[in-house]
């Protein structure tokens, strides 16, 4: 069941990221700082993890410093929100994808570009869709 606000407001991207849902492993929406990426994403992920960088050990973020795999559900599709903040997940993203091919996977939501675009070894072709905001 998606993790939809009671307050949200459908918008017109709804529809294309449903049809991309079904055609691509994962998608990653893009765009600048509150434009609804986040917000819109919970409207059609079915887990969620928030990766805002944080000191609190029981965080995800903290979580997936200490080993990434803790933060991947089988409830997909998977919010990964704020993802830039630990490079890697994009690759972890693509190899998840790999594994099964199974569509609709993972939702990517982040407002800034990565900090170090050399830990990313994979443009995610083919399996992570970039859609602008």
């Amino acid at each position: 069941m998606p993790l939809t606000k009671k307050e949200y407001t459908e918008r017109l991207v709804d529809n294309e990221i449903k049809e991309l849902l079904k055609i691509f492993g994962a998608i990653s929406i893009e765009g600048p700082k509150y434009c609804g990426k986040t917000w819109t994403a919970f409207n059609h992920a079915n887990s969620s993890v928030l990766l805002t960088k944080s000191d609190n050990p029981n965080s995800d973020y903290q979580k997936a410093l200490l080993n990434r795999d803790l933060i991947y559900t089988d409830e997909f599709p998977l919010l990964l929100d704020e993802w830039q903040s630990i490079e890697q997940i994009w690759d972890d993203v693509r190899t998840k994808c790999d594994e099964d091919g199974q569509c609709g996977k993972f939702i990517l939501t982040g407002s800034s570009v990565p900090v170090d675009s050399k830990k990313i070894f994979h443009s995610g072709a083919g399996r992570i869709c970039k859609l602008n905001m």
